[in-house]
This record gives C-alpha cells, structure tokens and sequence, in this order.
C-alpha cells in the first residue's frame, strides 16, 4: 500500500482487497481517496454535547456514569489489577460500534501497527477478497495462483488462519495473517455454501504482482482495458494505455471495472476524466449537506470513441463513481450485474501517542444526476449474469456480450 496509507487519507474503497505481495489501493484495504483530509480536531472537549434526543448537556454529566462505571470495575472486580488501556481502547471500540456503521470502525495500536505496515518482501496466495462482512470472504481467485491451485473458490469465506479463530477479527487484520514469506505454508479454515462443515486448506505462498492496469486489443479490433484498483498511478497508468491503443485505431473500448473496490478519488476523477469532454464526474456532500462538485480536468484523450463498461457485483466505490458517471451522462452502457453499492466516503485518523486509529464516515458522494449507490448499486444497462457453467468452462458471457455490441456496425 502506500507509504503511510491510511494517515488521514479520504476513504472510498471499503471492499476488495487481494492476498499478494503488497496490494493495489483498494483499501485498508477496504479502499482510500487520494486528496487528502487535514484534520483539525480540537485537543480539548467542548463543553457541552449533543445528545441523542438533541437536548444539551455537560459533557462532565454525561461522562458521568462512564467514569462511574470505570471506578466499579477497578474497585469491584475480581481480577485485578485490570488494564487501564485496554478497557480504554474498548471504550473507544464500543463508541464506534455504536454507530451502527459497517464503515466506521476502531484499530488499536498493534491492529493499526501491523495494517499500515510495508508489505515489501511479503507475498499471498493470490486471491481478489472482500474485507466488508464478518469474515474475510474470496471474490475471486487469480487464474494461475496459489489459491486457484488449491482449490479456493469464489464465496469461500476465511473462518480461521493456521487455527486461530478469525471470529471477531476485522477482516483487513486477518487478511494481513495470510501474507507471509514465499515458500511459507499458511492453512485456511474454509465455510463454503452447500459444504457441511468447515475443512482446512494448506497454500504455498508466492510472490505475486499485478499492475493497476492491464490492456489489450482483442478480436474485431476492439480495444480492451481493466482497472484492477484506483491507485496513486491508476491515471497516469490509463493514460499511457491509451495513448498506445488508441495509435491502433480501434472500433470501440471496453473498460472492465469488474472485481475493482475502489480506491483514491483523485484516481477516480482522473480514469472518469479521461472519457468525459467536460461536465460533471461526481459529487461529494458532507453531514451539513454542504456539496463539492468534482469536474473533468479537461485532459482526457478518449472522450469519442465508442465504449462499453463491464461491472459485476464486486464492483464498489470508486469504480461505481466511475461507470455511474459514464451511464447518467450518456457516455457508455454499463453491462453485467448490478454494482456492490457502496456510495459513501471514509477517513482513517490516527490518534494521539499512538493509540490506533479511527475510521469515520464523513460524507456521501452522488452521480451527476445526484444518484448515491448506497445499498442499492448501479443496475446494468444490459445485464448479463456468468453461469456456473460458463464460469467451470471459462467462457465470459459478459466480455463477449460486449464485444458482440461494440463489433455491430
């Protein structure tokens, strides 16, 4: 990840994450923005606080039962001494919880410490995952790795990591069990739909890379890209593509979003940008509905040519930003399934004398026609679902259903 990833980095990419050596801007992975957030947070609280039924009251009357309940538990409990940091980091813990936000969580020291640790000289088992439920879950193995190799398949989720329970464990944290040294063996304690009982696969790690983008021409002179994450060189990475498959006069684009949660916003302005002349790429509104409008940066070099965009339901976030700003303005049809929906913005903020780190939800961002995805995603303008007998066979209906409309006269 990038160096510092998560220090007051603005949050859109929550979801998909891949088990390799380093990984490639889709989140804590969950999933960053690139402009930065300057955090001015006061050292000191107000002296009085909102409550919940919008009454007001000191913040000493309301911490009071807190701190009542801190002295029962140092002069009442059985075991003692008790540890002061931990109840304190359980408090802060239970205060994020208690949003009642998947997105909004607490990383003690040693979590935050080990999540924004270098990843240089660690390698996976190659595996696209999501890190949003209550296990870390496959997406979908990469074609010739270690975990295709063992038998992972897409929907596998990760209850245990060498035998030790993963239950509780944010599942960034336990993403980041299953990096270790090439050569190493991790075992992975499997739950599978339509599997009974749980069961243990041993993988070989390896080293494993992977650019944020990859490209192509295909058949019938169809020009084809994907975006694999939105990193702090997706632009500047596109744009080359670009430049070299454009010289070759292709009929029509493809760009294939699929299996990519997100990234950097700045990324995501700069891949929409590249397709749109002008106009809107999306909106960012705050909790005081207070709106930013992200524009074209004017530099695009593929704003005419005839596309198609691949989305599936892995698709979150930025590239959700991305396709929906190319559907509402008319630019593309999206083709597959529907998006993931994820329509809001995150912040990770560390905290003082190295307590961890909070991640805060801080704002929503809209479509240009004012769309938030939010639990509800973008539907495909042609669907087109991949059976398990396509999927065995290796055959993808949604590329060729693309190619099949760019390839009409």
């Amino acid at each position: 990840m990038e160096q510092n990833r998560n220090i007051n980095k603005i949050l859109i990419g929550c979801v998909i994450a891949v088990l390799l050596i380093g990984f490639l801007g889709v989140g804590l992975m969950g999933g960053y923005l690139g402009h930065d957030l300057i955090q001015k947070i006061p050292l000191a609280t107000n002296t009085s606080t909102s409550t919940g039924t919008n009454s007001s009251t000191s913040t000493d009357e309301l911490f009071k039962p807190f701190w009542e309940a801190w002295q029962i538990v140092h002069d009442e409990y059985l075991v003692q001494p008790v540890d002061d940091e931990k109840m304190m980091q359980g408090a802060i813990r239970g205060m994020m919880d208690s949003l009642g936000d998947p997105h909004s969580a607490y990383m003690d020291p040693v979590e935050y410490s080990d999540a924004s640790a270098p990843l240089e000289g660690y390698s996976g088992i190659g595996a696209w995952v999501n890190t949003e439920g209550k296990y870390l879950t496959i997406t979908e193995p990469m074609k010739g790795s270690p975990s295709e190799s063992a038998g992972i398949k897409k929907g596998d989720q990760i209850i245990a990591i060498d035998g030790v329970d993963m239950t509780g464990t944010l599942p960034e944290l336990a993403r980041q069990k299953i990096l270790g040294p090439a050569g190493s063996q991790v075992v992975l304690t499997i739950k599978r739909e339509g599997v009974d009982q749980p069961f243990d696969v041993p993988i070989t790690r390896a080293q494993i890379t992977i650019p944020s983008t990859e490209y192509r021409m295909l058949d019938n002179n169809i020009a084809y890209i994907r975006l694999n994450a939105f990193s702090d060189t997706t632009g500047d990475e596109l744009h080359a593509a670009l430049q070299e498959l454009l010289a070759q006069n292709p009929k029509g684009l493809i760009l294939d979003l699929r299996y990519n949660g997100g990234g950097y916003l700045d990324a995501a302005i700069q891949v929409g940008s590249e397709f749109l002349p002008d106009g809107v790429v999306a909106y960012e509104e705050d909790g005081n509905e207070t709106r930013k409008t992200f524009n074209v940066t004017g530099d695009g070099i593929a704003t005419q040519i005839p596309m198609v965009v691949l989305v599936n339901e892995w698709s979150a976030s930025a590239s959700e930003l991305v396709a929906g700003a190319l559907q509402d303005r008319g630019r593309a049809q999206l083709i597959g399934v529907t998006t993931y929906g994820k329509g809001t913005v995150q912040n990770w903020i560390s905290l003082a004398d190295n307590e961890g780190a909070v991640r805060v939800t801080i704002a929503r961002w809209l479509t240009p026609n004012e769309r938030n995805v939010t639990g509800t995603g973008l539907t495909p303008d042609i669907e087109v679902k991949i059976s398990d007998a396509d999927a065995q066979a290796g055959i993808d209906s949604q590329l060729n259903r693309a190619i099949e409309i760019l390839s009409q006269p």
